[in-house]
């Protein structure tokens, strides 16, 4: 018997103008761990929220959908059985401390106290909890919070675990632990997983089979490999989607470089074999940071914690020297010695760990905070847009359209600057959804659409490809280009690795409180060995300064004669 089925299954959102899921025929096996992708928009959510009963949206269904609980009393699923885990860390936790947190579902479940002690113990040792089982929930990283939120979900012992994009808002080594516990839940306790994903670097090498929804139909399931092939082939679009090594082999293979044997590789191990099978020695090109249109500035600067680089006071439109900060006198410092330049024109993006003070000193940049010593300097009658990490704090409307039309008189912009900026979202056609139907990646598009039209020259943007699929990042990527084109200044925090390389100018490694370093693009990622892209990890040491993998042909056909 499945863990779960689809027999021609249909879901349409009230009033709207197509289903959500269409004519869907699928079956989960069990203990298979099932990756879902797609475009944003494309029903991922809706699918894994109509696998849980309890928070199965409200709309018309048709079709039939089993589910492990389907003769549980009243239709309704035992909380034991499915478990749910959401995009946002802090949505799911409703207790004070981790020991309550995880004592919670079953305290619910009115399971006798010896019982519930025993399951924290095996839970807590499992995910390695014990050194922060006392600790305050709203103390802990946002790594630690998803991490408590599948534990909890976990100590009920589900056969079914859901997951929808559980590490959207997470560093990328915080990701790793996460996706790596979840593996372990498959291939150790054979709970069925069905993940949904934008981020497939580390999900697609690891999962049975991947499932692409296309407008709510399913268009591919396949086994990984068949699944990248397939992709690449019919669905262009998504194909920027793919772990770089399989879009770089791909991409070698379509332009008429032979593969060295049939297996497409996946991940960074693979990949690395994969070149090394094409370049029997190694080989070197010169790093060169003008692979996207960007200003022309000065070699990378380093500068130690506490300490700015040194640059031209002419082209700095905002700088922050010995900043240091902390939420509550008694609390330790969130910032000790943070400096930062941001030059005029330029693109920045700041990365580090959760809990790190990235999102505190965007707001201490944007004056919504007050460091407790150091100084922040702006250029006179610079306007600000500050993108926070949530979307939803800048959506107060009833409607898409409203929410564009709000800030008609502050921003003096009419309905063809809101057209404009439908199309340029991809946007058109949810005029009139409320901006909470929408997806996490629709929801960041319209709340960065609602900011541009305001016309800031300075966009502070937090983590602002948050629940974006790839082709929205890609094309994001190319706005800031425009952005920078039309004079605007842009700071970034972000965990994508990836579109910091593809979008940046420099780079700012924030740690323990400081800014560690200040490079160049190129730079800063081809020295990292955590913080940096899937093709440069594969490429380090074969050839030099690759950090995409559209890169990967030229500087291939570079290399080769010097075989």
């Amino acid at each position: 018997m499945p863990a779960v089925s689809f027999v021609n299954f249909s879901f349409s959102y009230p009033d709207a103008a197509r289903p959500a899921l269409e004519n869907l025929t699928l079956s989960l096996r069990r203990g298979e761990f099932v990756l879902v992708c797609g475009l944003s928009g494309s029903g991922k959510t809706t699918l894994l929220r109509c696998c849980k009963p309890e928070l199965a949206p409200a709309g018309r269904r048709k079709g039939e959908l089993r589910l492990p609980t389907a003769g549980s009393p009243a239709g309704r699923s035992d909380a034991g059985t499915i478990a749910y885990v959401a995009q946002d860390p802090d949505n799911q936790i409703v207790m004070d401390s981790v020991w309550h947190e995880l004592a919670f579902g079953l305290e619910n479940l009115g399971l006798p106290a010896p019982v519930i002690r025993r399951r924290m113990a095996e839970i807590a040792a499992f995910f390695g909890m014990d050194a922060w089982m006392q600790q305050k929930t709203d103390l802990l990283s946002g790594g630690q919070k998803q991490m408590l939120n599948l534990a909890s979900s976990l100590v009920l012992q589900p056969s079914l675990l859901l997951l929808d994009e559980p590490t959207a808002q997470l560093d990328p080594i915080a990701a790793k632990s996460f996706l790596q516990a979840v593996e372990r839940v498959n291939r150790e306790l054979g709970v069925t997983v069905v993940l949904s994903e934008h981020r497939l670097e580390e999900t697609l090498p690891i999962a049975d089979r991947a499932l692409l929804l296309q407008a709510g139909r399913l268009l591919c399931d396949a086994p990984p490999a068949a699944f990248a092939r397939e992709v690449y082939t019919r669905c262009p679009d998504f194909a920027a989607a793919l772990p770089a090594p399989a879009r770089a082999a791909l991409l070698l293979q379509h332009a008429g470089v032979p593969a060295p044997d049939d297996r497409l590789p996946l991940d960074v191990r693979e990949g690395r074999r994969f070149l090394r099978a094409l370049l029997p020695a190694p080989a070197s090109i010169p790093a060169d940071d003008q692979a996207a249109p960007a200003p022309a500035f000065s070699d990378a600067e380093t500068a130690p914690a506490g300490k700015a680089p040194a640059v031209s006071r002419e082209n700095v439109l905002l700088s922050a020297h010995d900043l240091w900060f902390r939420y509550d006198k008694d609390a330790p410092f969130v910032l000790r010695g943070a400096s930062l330049s941001v030059r005029r024109g330029e693109v920045h993006a700041i990365l580090g760990g959760n809990g790190g003070g990235k999102t505190t000193l965007l707001h201490l940049l944007c004056g919504a905070l007050r460091p407790g010593r150091g100084r922040i300097r702006r250029e006179k009658d610079c306007r600000l847009g500050l993108l926070s990490q949530s979307p939803k704090a800048l959506l107060t409307c009833d409607s898409v359209l409203d929410e564009l039309r709000e800030c008609r008189e502050i921003g003096q912009y009419g309905d063809g600057e809101i057209h404009e900026m439908l199309l340029r979202f991809g946007l058109g056609g949810l005029e009139t959804r409320h901006p909470y139907d929408l997806s996490g990646g629709e929801q960041q598009k319209l709340a960065l659409a609602k900011l541009l039209l305001l016309n800031p020259a300075l966009l502070l943007l937090d983590e602002p490809t948050k629940g974006m699929d790839a082709p929205a990042k890609q094309a994001l990527a190319e706005d800031f280009r425009r952005l920078q084109a039309e004079g605007k200044t842009l700071v970034l925090v972000t965990h994508d690795v990836e579109f910091a390389a593809r979008a940046a100018d420099r780079c700012s490694l924030l740690f323990d409180g400081g800014v560690v370093c200040t490079e160049a693009r190129r730079s800063f990622f081809s020295t990292n060995l955590f913080y940096t892209t899937e093709t440069s990890r594969m490429t380090r040491g074969l050839l030099s300064g690759i950090l995409l993998p559209e890169e990967l042909p030229a500087a291939l056909q570079a290399a080769r004669p010097a075989q």
